[in-house]
């Protein structure tokens, strides 16, 4: 058993719900998950984290980033594109129509040996 962490299946279908093509354009996997931030109350302008977000961020697939800015994001980690890599591979895992963008980044990183 490999001691790399993989996506569970929800944060698989948070994944392909991301960076899916829509409206004829799709997020790149290197900009990473929009989050939204709390509006009121003792949280107010804090990142707004959901739970499948959390978890792939205790385990280290990503890492908040662009806090200063009006929409902070979660960016996949050294370990989250291995483990995005690892999806990818399977050819179950992402509609070739749909996520032709997402698929096309991981084969460039995978060509190039760069995980950034």
């Amino acid at each position: 058993m490999s001691s790399d962490p993989e996506f569970s299946a929800k944060e698989r279908d948070a994944i392909r719900r991301e960076f899916m093509l829509r409206f004829s354009a799709a997020r790149s996997i290197h900009d990473g998950f929009l989050l939204r931030r709390w509006s009121t109350g003792e949280r107010r302008g804090q990142p707004k984290i959901p739970a499948t977000i959390q978890a792939m961020l205790d385990r280290g697939l990503v890492s908040l980033d662009d806090l200063d800015k009006p929409w902070p994001t979660a960016k996949f980690t050294t370990a989250g594109f291995a483990a995005l890599k690892r999806m990818a591979a399977d050819r179950r895992a992402f509609s070739q129509k749909d996520h032709v963008q997402l698929l096309n980044e991981v084969a460039a990183m995978a060509g190039s040996g760069n995980d950034s």
